[in-house]
């Protein structure tokens, strides 16, 4: 399979200058998605962009239809999901301005839909390793060459928001050994892993968490200066990832690619018709294969 390497842009990250594509609105039984995608190449890579809270900024984490973002993009092709995610640091050595390749998750959101399976449909993905690391590698390298301060590995913690963590919410976090903290990669690392694309977050340090005794209360000022500053380096990082993108898709060594292979429970003459006919892109590949 070719390799699509999607883009999801979170605050602070609209566009991808350099990349020669037009965009494109793609349906979704799923509902509406936050926008429509950007199709095209970088450094002669396929990509796909999407914008997560839409260009302007108009959703909030809450409101995202994280289903429908994701069912796009496996309509649109992409193969390696990448999330480049603005977050708030629960560590003293990961400042504002560091990249975090994350590898793990804690999910405390709770007014979300988190899965594209249900009544009619049942399914069960595992998340015990919710990044590629093959992908984590490539992104690794990717910020070395483009020269942004990242490190690799960290739990991020996805909180419900929009508002930011009480002081005791945030010394809870970090005494549960998360390291950065955010109000979009759940459910939308879930959702990739049960559309069998590879997923990766980078996620872009803006400021420290309210535990810091030296900052206190999260500045929003500083949060936007800050994620302007990482707007730039992110965009130097897709355009180095995109060089070292290989042509064909690699085996997923977290087994995103084949994660419905023995996911799906219901057996076939029990499963709901319209739901089915929903999951025809996210999960064409094992339906279309096991209908009776």
């Amino acid at each position: 399979m070719d390799v699509v390497l999607g883009i999801i842009g979170g605050s602070g990250l609209y566009d991808l200058p350099g990349l020669e594509g037009t965009w494109e609105t793609i349906e979704s039984p799923w509902g509406e998605p936050s926008d429509s995608v950007l199709r095209g190449t970088l450094a002669g890579t396929p990509i796909v962009f999407m914008p997560r809270h839409g260009r302007g900024h108009r959703l909030g984490p809450t409101q995202i239809n994280y289903r429908a973002n994701i069912d796009v993009l496996k309509r649109a092709g992409v193969t390696d999901l990448v999330s480049l995610s603005a977050c708030g640091s629960l560590r003293e050595d990961l400042p504002p301005g560091t990249f975090v390749i994350v590898d793990q998750f804690i999910d405390r959101t709770f007014a979300r839909e988190k899965s594209f399976f249900g009544t009619g449909c049942v399914a069960h993905v595992s998340m015990a390793h919710p990044v590629s690391r093959d992908l984590g590698d490539r992104i690794e390298a990717a910020a070395e060459v483009s020269g942004v301060k990242s490190r690799r590995g960290g739990t991020y913690l996805a909180m419900e928001g929009p508002q930011f963590s009480s002081l005791a919410e945030s010394h809870l976090y970090r005494a549960w050994g998360a390291d950065v903290i955010g109000m979009t990669n759940m459910p939308e690392a879930k959702l990739a892993r049960e559309a069998e694309i590879s997923y990766a977050t980078v996620a872009m340090v803006t400021d420290f968490d309210s535990w810091h005794p030296d900052h206190g209360e999260v500045d929003i000022q500083q949060i936007i200066a800050t994620m302007n500053a990482n707007g730039d380096a992110a965009r130097a990082l897709v355009q180095a990832l995109a060089v070292a993108t290989p042509p064909t898709r690699e085996v997923c060594s977290a087994g995103s690619d084949t994660a419905l292979e023995f996911a799906i429970i219901t057996s076939p003459d029990a499963r709901d018709p319209a739901l089915v006919a929903k999951l025809d892109a996210v999960a064409g590949r094992v339906l279309h294969r096991t209908a009776p």
